[in-house]
C-alpha cells in the first residue's frame, strides 16, 4: 500500500470517527431527562402501601385522642422537681399534644415509613422482573438509582412531617391552642413553640437518614422488597438495643440511637445544640457511606431481573 492510500485511509477514519461516537445514541437522547422525578413520585404515590401508611400515621393522633379520653389522661402539673412529664401535659395544648405523639412514634413508629419508602425501591422493581426493562430503556444506572432515591426520601419526609402536623391540627381542636408546657418547667408562647416543633421534625428527619441509607443499600442487593424492609427496622432495633448497654460506655456515641432524642433539648427555655449537632453529624455521615455503598455496588451489579 503507498503511502497516498495510507494517508487517505487514515482521513477516512478520522472523518468517520465523529459520526460512530454520534451514532452511538440516539437523536435527541438525554441521560438526565430519563426517569423524571415527577413520574417516579406519581408511580410511588399511586402504590397502595403509600396510601396505607399515610392513613397509619394521620389516624395515630386520633387514637392517642381517643386513648386520653377513655383513660381519662390529663394534665397533672409539675411534680416535685419542677418537671413536667410529656405524657401528663399532652393534653394542655395541641402544641403539647404534637410533641407528645411525635417523642412516642419517632423511636420505632417513624423508622417503619423511611424503612419501607427507601427500601421498596429498587428491590420492588426486582421482584416484578422489570429493573432490567428499565436499565433498557435506556435508565442510566446512576439515574435510575438517584431518582428513586430522592423520592423516596420526599415521601420520608412527608411521613414524618404528617404525623406531627395532624396531631397539632388534632390536638388544638381537641384542648385547644395554648403555650407548650417545657419538661423542665415554665411554658413557651405558642408562637414560639410551632417554630421548634418544626426544628424537631427536621432532627428526626436527618436522625432518620441511616435507616434511609440502610434500606437503599439493601434495597440494590436484594431483590426482596421486604428483606431489604426488614434488614433495615432490624439493624435500628439493634442500634437501639446497643445504645442500652451501658457498658459501652462512651462508644455507644458513635451509634446513631443515641442520639435520637436529642432533639428533646428544644423543649427548653434555652436551646442546647450540642446533641443535635452531633447526632446529626453521626447520622449523616453514615447515610453517605451507606449510599455511596448502594451506587458503587449497583452500578457492578449483573441486573438479571
Amino acid at each position: 500500500m503507498s503511502e497516498a492510500t495510507r494517508t487517505t485511509a487514515r482521513q477516512e477514519v478520522a472523518a468517520g470517527a465523529p459520526a460512530a461516537a454520534g451514532a452511538a445514541s440516539a437523536p435527541g437522547y438525554a441521560p438526565g431527562r430519563t426517569l423524571p422525578l415527577r413520574v417516579e413520585a406519581l408511580r410511588q404515590w399511586r402504590r397502595r402501601r403509600t396510601l396505607v401508611m399515610g392513613g397509619v400515621l394521620a389516624a395515630l393522633p386520633f387514637v392517642m385522642i381517643i386513648a386520653f379520653a377513655v383513660g381519662g389522661g390529663g394534665d397533672d402539673g409539675p411534680n416535685d422537681s419542677g418537671r413536667v412529664s410529656m405524657i401528663d401535659a399532652a393534653t394542655a395544648s395541641g402544641a403539647n399534644f404534637a410533641v407528645t405523639c411525635l417523642f412516642v412514634s419517632a423511636g420505632f413508629l417513624l423508622v417503619v415509613p423511611v424503612a419501607l419508602f427507601c427500601g421498596d425501591t429498587v428491590a420492588s422493581e426486582a421482584s416484578w422482573s422489570s429493573l432490567r426493562y428499565l436499565l433498557a430503556s435506556p435508565v442510566p444506572r446512576g439515574r435510575l438509582l438517584w431518582s428513586k432515591l430522592v423520592v423516596a426520601l420526599a415521601f420520608s419526609l412527608a411521613a414524618i412531617v404528617l404525623l406531627p402536623a395532624v396531631a397539632l391540627a388534632a390536638g388544638s381542636v381537641a384542648y385547644g391552642w395554648g403555650p407548650l408546657k417545657l419538661p423542665a418547667g415554665g411554658v413557651l408562647a405558642a408562637g414560639d413553640a410551632v417554630p421548634r416543633l418544626l426544628l424537631a421534625v427536621a432532627f428526626v428527619f436527618v436522625s432518620q437518614l441511616v435507616t434511609a441509607g440502610l434500606a437503599f443499600w439493601l434495597s440494590t442487593r436484594t431483590d426482596a422488597p421486604l428483606g431489604a424492609v426488614g434488614g433495615a427496622v432490624g439493624l435500628t432495633i439493634v442500634g437501639n438495643v446497643l445504645d442500652a448497654v451501658t457498658a459501652l460506655g462512651h462508644w455507644r456515641e458513635f451509634l446513631p440511637a443515641h442520639w435520637q432524642f436529642a432533639w428533646v433539648d428544644l423543649l427548653q427555655p434555652t436551646i442546647e445544640w450540642g446533641g443535635m449537632t452531633k447526632g446529626a453529624a453521626v447520622s449523616v455521615s453514615y447515610a453517605l457511606v451507606l449510599w455511596a455503598l448502594a451506587f458503587r455496588g449497583f452500578a457492578r451489579k449483573d441486573i438479571v431481573s
